[in-house]
């Protein structure tokens, strides 16, 4: 905890525009933001984002009425397989916001709540990208990774119960939870089956 403590301190330091130092205030109780990003790759140096989405839980609810969707323009062409991944074509995204617009709507929009996601190493290395060179800092939000949730509530520290192979996909999570897979994998809806599992996750186990 001290190491946290100290880390945060030393973030806060190095942050480059006071505007943003809401950041590392104390979060609202109860209260946490469900979030998705998609990108042009899954190789974080050379992936450029291209759409995020995000959506407030709050007591135990999903708030769709307070909800995040930006699309984002991409700095590079988009290959034939990031098409077929995300259904988004470069056409699609031509009156999107600049990356770095985009992020710091983002960070507006979280404040310091705990960010919750599926692959989150991912999509928080993908963020730091940008936000460190606007800010400074990397995002220091606390993080709930759903599939660590989802291994720690269904296997726990009965390891000689485990099956072989435990399957960790989101859409293998979201059937054996038995919750709706909602139409086709974007950056919001995959925030919001995020924040299904999530719930179903804290409160079925």
């Amino acid at each position: 905890m001290f190491d946290l403590f100290a880390k945060l301190q030393r973030e806060q330091r190095r942050l480059k525009n006071d505007k943003y130092r809401f950041l590392f205030e104390m979060p609202p109780d109860n209260n946490l933001v469900c979030f998705d990003c998609e990108s042009s790759s899954f190789d974080v140096k050379k992936a450029d984002i291209l759409s995020i989405g995000a959506v407030f839980v709050e007591n135990n609810r999903i708030l769709t009425s307070r909800r995040l969707e930006l699309f984002i323009q991409p700095s590079s062409e988009l290959d034939e397989h990031s098409i077929k991944k995300h259904h988004l074509r470069r056409c699609d995204l031509e009156n999107g916001l600049s990356p770095e617009v985009a992020i710091l709507a983002f960070l507006q929009f979280i404040g310091s709540r705990p960010l919750v996601g599926y692959y989150l190493e991912f999509q928080v290395a993908l963020l730091n990208k940008y936000i460190r060179p606007l800010l400074g800092i990397a995002l220091p939000n606390p993080q709930i990774e759903v599939s660590g949730l989802y291994y720690d509530r269904k296997y726990g520290s009965a390891r000689s119960h485990q099956p072989r192979q435990i399957d960790l996909r989101f859409d293998s999570m979201m059937q054996d939870l038995d919750l709706p897979v909602l139409g086709q994998h974007d950056a919001y809806n995959d925030a919001l089956m995020t924040a299904l599992m999530y719930l179903k996750l804290k409160h079925s186990f």
